[in-house]
């Protein structure tokens, strides 16, 4: 940590020329990954990450560098360098940093960093063995534990200084059912922002690690899948992928700012159906994407992307909320000190409904029923996507039928929000890890179960 004297005197090096805003992000982050194949672990690794980044900036433009140096020299050079992007007289900003705040929102029992490496290499073995035991047909598991205590101090010439911690930890198995023909995957990732009880008081090791090989196997006997349009109920938990990517990075000020975002200036207008509401929310307790603070030092919040169909709010950094006109969000994100934030999601779910599974599912005379989804890939400035289901099955007569491989789903997000027809009550979130241009960080995806109208689906088994 670095005292709070050369900080400001960072600061206000970096605003000797004509800049008009300079902040400091400190990172200290001690973080574990352990990786268990073939019923061996394959490699345990501990590690210690310190940098401070430096960003300077006038209106909306900025430059940004980082070292690993602490030493004051450091540290007033890159300050001093930065600042020659902007010549020119200073603006004469004066400024003290405030008393630090220290986050406390999240609150972890049990430091991860406190655990021996044999506890947590037992968690790989447990989820291996449970993983196998849970079908002969189960020929391969492969498990990795990952945990990092992450330590950040961030301040700005606006006087912002603020200390936030953030402990994330997550199990993520990947079983491999095979027979004479063929073989299959089943993932299962659970994680959140807890230290070491997350094993013990939130998740159950074995049945995380059965749930993976139940969608190997499930798979390892399906038929191919039928391509053609039709209804698709896309599942809850990771079925929020589709709204992450082909609609949440378009919502991305990152993108909404430039105009290279099919809902630039859409706001207050019907861009979905009136019975979608989607939110971001970086507030939820000990979620996998919540932080006290966002990497701008500012409080993180719940922001209502859309209600009842309407287009009501943006993610916006501080810059690009220059650039826009409008008001920052407090969705600045980074991956570390070696990045500049900007503005991004961090737990993002389209809300609860009225309908109930059944419901759906009963109302459906024919479709696919999307219950895992898989990868895929999104235009942003388009919403244009291709999404893999990891775990289908047809619906005929309002009954889920035969389990189905290799389906795709092909669509933009702009079209596949007004298609959705019926929405779910039973909202519930997954983890995943989200790349954009300030690096890879954890968010959660989520929704009820929906049900969309139309999509065009992909398969080898036949047209409809």
């Amino acid at each position: 940590m670095l005292e709070k004297t050369l900080i400001e005197k960072v600061l206000r090096e970096a605003l000797t020329t004509n800049a008009d805003f300079a902040e400091v992000f400190i990172e200290d982050k001690f973080q574990t990954d352990a990786t268990l194949l073939s019923s061996k672990i394959q490699g345990v690794n501990n590690s210690k990450e310190f940098g401070i980044g430096v960003r300077v900036g006038k209106g909306y433009q900025s430059v940004y560098g980082y070292t690993n140096s602490p030493l004051e020299k450091d540290l007033l050079k890159l300050a001093a360098d930065l600042a020659q992007s902007f010549p020119g007289e200073p603006v004469g900003i004066e400024f003290s940093l405030e008393e630090m705040k220290v986050g406390n929102l999240h609150p972890v029992k049990i430091l991860p960093s406190k655990v021996s490496i044999e506890d947590k290499d037992n968690l790989l073995r447990r989820a291996d063995k449970a993983a196998r035991e849970y079908s002969e047909e189960i020929n391969q598991v492969q498990s990795r534990y990952q945990d990092y205590v992450q330590k950040v101090w961030i301040a700005n010439s606006e006087g912002t200084y603020v200390q936030d911690t953030r402990v994330r930890t997550r199990l993520a198995i990947a079983a491999i059912a095979a027979n004479d023909e063929t073989k299959q995957t089943g993932f299962n990732g659970p994680g959140g922002h807890y230290g070491f009880e997350f094993y013990s008081d939130i998740i159950n090791v074995e049945d995380s690690a059965k749930e993976a090989s139940r969608i190997a196997v499930a798979m390892l006997h399906a038929d191919e899948c039928p391509s053609g349009k039709m209804p698709v109920v896309i599942d809850n938990e990771f079925g929020g992928v589709i709204f992450h990517e082909a609609c949440g990075h378009s919502l991305e000020a990152t993108s909404v700012a430039k105009g290279a975002s099919v809902f630039t200036g859409k706001k207050g207008e019907l861009i979905a159906n009136p019975l979608v509401s989607a939110v971001d929310d970086g507030t939820i307790p000990n979620a996998w994407g919540s932080a006290t603070y966002d990497d701008e030092g500012n409080l993180q919040k719940k922001r209502q992307l859309i209600k009842d169909g309407i287009l009501t709010s943006y993610m916006i950094d501080k810059l690009n909320a220059i650039r826009m006109n409008d008001e920052p969000t407090h969705s600045g994100r980074r991956e570390s000190y070696r990045y500049a934030p900007t503005s991004r999601m961090t737990n993002t779910y389209i809300d609860n409904g009225e309908s109930t599974f059944d419901e759906i599912i009963e109302s459906t005379k024919f479709g696919l029923y999307a219950k895992k989804m898989g990868g895929g890939s999104v235009n942003p400035i388009t919403g244009d996507f291709n999404f893999s289901v990891s775990e289908g099955y047809m619906i005929r007569d309002g009954k889920i039928a035969e389990a189905v491989k290799g389906a795709t789903l092909v669509g933009t997000g702009a079209e596949t929000l007004l298609k959705v027809d019926m929405v779910g009550n039973n909202l519930a979130t997954a983890q995943g890890m989200c790349g954009s241009l300030s690096g890879s960080i954890p968010t959660d995806v989520g929704q009820p179960t929906i049900r969309v109208s139309e999509i065009t689906v992909g398969g080898r088994g036949g047209t409809i």
